[in-house]
C-alpha cells in the first residue's frame, strides 16, 4: 500500500461518518478552525505541528496545529482552517488537498474548534509567521501510532470529569485541544485498511 492509497482512505473513512459538533449548553463558543496537515516525504507519511510563541496571551509554548478564530469574512469554517495555514506556514491554499473534517473540540478559552484533515506538499518550504510560529515539529506518522507515547490523566474540564492526553515525542509533548484531535485522527486512521502494511514497509522508521 502505497502513501498516497493510505491519503485516500483516510478521505474515505472520513467521509462515511458526519463529524460530531459540540454541545456543552450554557456555553458559548466562538469558532475557531485548525488543519491537521500531513505530508508524504521519501515514502513516509508524516505530521505537522507548529509550536506557538512565549509571547501569546492564550496557549504559549504549547504545540498546535495551524488555525485559529473566525473571521468575518471566512466563509466557511474551511475557509478559516486554509486562511490561518496559509498565514502561519506560508502554505498557498490552493495547494492544499482537503480529505475531511473531525469532531469539534472544546477549549479552555471557549473555542469550539473544527478540524480539517488535509494533505500539504512535502517540501519543507515553509515560510513561518514569527508572531504565530515558533517552532515547526514534522512526525512521521508511525511515532504517533506508537502506544508508548501517549499518557491519560484524569481532570475536570467544564464541570465534568475528562481525560486528558499528552504525546511525547522526543524532548516535545503534545497535549490540550491539539491532543484530542490527534487522538480522533488516530483513532479514524486505525480504521483505514492496509494502515500496518505503509507503517511497517522498510525505511519507515521513527527517527
Amino acid at each position: 500500500m502505497s502513501v498516497e492509497a493510505l491519503f485516500q482512505g483516510v478521505e474515505a473513512r472520513l467521509s462515511t461518518r458526519p463529524a460530531r459538533n459540540v454541545d456543552l449548553p450554557g456555553l458559548v463558543l466562538r469558532e475557531a478552525s485548525v488543519l491537521v496537515p500531513l505530508f508524504e516525504r521519501d515514502g513516509v507519511p508524516h505530521v505537522v505541528f507548529t509550536r506557538r510563541p512565549a509571547t501569546l496571551r492564550t496557549h504559549a509554548n504549547q504545540y498546535s496545529f495551524p488555525g485559529g478564530g473566525r473571521d468575518a469574512e471566512d466563509l466557511t469554517p474551511l475557509h478559516t482552517a486554509l486562511r490561518e495555514t496559509e498565514e502561519e506556514l506560508g502554505i498557498d491554499r490552493r495547494g492544499v488537498r482537503v480529505l475531511g473534517m473531525l469532531d469539534e473540540v472544546p477549549t479552555i478559552s471557549q473555542y469550539r474548534v473544527r478540524p480539517f484533515v488535509g494533505v500539504i506538499p512535502g517540501d519543507g518550504k515553509y515560510q513561518p509567521s514569527p508572531e504565530e510560529v515558533a517552532f515547526i515539529l514534522e512526525v512521521p506518522l508511525v511515532a504517533l501510532m506508537d502506544p508508548a507515547i501517549l499518557r491519560v490523566e484524569r481532570k475536570e474540564v467544564f464541570g465534568a470529569e475528562r481525560d486528558l492526553y499528552f504525546y511525547t515525542y522526543d524532548s516535545h509533548v503534545i497535549w490540550g485541544a491539539t491532543a484530542r484531535i490527534l487522538r480522533d485522527f488516530l483513532g479514524q486512521l486505525a480504521q483505514v485498511p492496509g494502515l500496518e502494511s505503509v507503517l511497517a514497509a522498510p525505511g519507515r522508521r521513527q527517527n
